[in-house]
């Protein structure tokens, strides 16, 4: 039977089990061989990582054509108001693409999140906001670019859910095992084994 792991990505960590000296890789947190990352974070993003030793499952979670949703929290600097909330939930051009329409709104600071190692800089005379977005697509950088484009830099992204996978329950570099989805697509139940949360 096909391994899905879920795996809360810290701030900094790359989406692989190697890189160059000094980076810091998957294999400093999830002692499993044979498993590989379905699909990407970027180093500088935090949150769900899926994984698994499955190519076949692993080509369904990453591929685009299947469009699992993919659920954001963003930090941004300056006040987010209607125009750039129709803005992101609009398809919008990023120069060498148009995005889809999604789901975006203003939410609050979670009061789980935990904080960033290293923190946010940020700026007194600068306000920030929250939003959460919900993307069926996964260009690069996507929601950094969005936000930029409306005039709404990311300090802070952590992607929170993945499809019916969520991030609730795991510390940062703490990660559980799932039951996969079956191979018509549908979910499978999360959270059949766990391990602490590395300090």
């Amino acid at each position: 039977m096909a391994r899905l792991i879920l795996f809360n990505k810290p701030f900094g960590v790359l989406s692989q089990f190697t890189g160059e000296a000094g980076q810091a890789t998957l294999a400093a947190w999830i002692p499993v061989p044979g498993v590989y990352a379905a699909g990407r974070l970027d180093a500088d993003s935090e949150g769900l990582l899926l994984l698994t030793d499955d190519g076949g499952l692993q080509h369904r979670l990453a591929h685009p054509r299947h469009k699992a949703p993919k659920t954001y929290l963003a930090q941004v600097e300056g006040l987010l108001d209607e125009a750039a909330l129709a803005a992101l939930q609009n398809p919008l051009d990023l120069g060498d693409f148009v995005t889809r329409p999604c789901q975006a709104r203003g939410v609050d600071e979670p009061a789980w999140l935990w904080p960033r190692t290293p923190p946010i800089r940020s700026r007194k005379a600068i306000p920030t906001s929250w939003l959460e977005i919900v993307l069926t697509e996964g260009r690069n950088r996507q929601v950094r670019r969005m936000t930029a484009k409306v005039g709404l830099p990311t300090l802070r992204l952590i992607r929170v859910a993945i499809g019916p996978w969520r991030l609730e329950g795991l510390a940062p570099g703490a990660w559980r095992e799932a039951s996969p989805p079956p191979a018509d697509g549908r979910s499978g139940r999360s959270g059949v084994r766990g391990r602490p949360p590395r300090h």
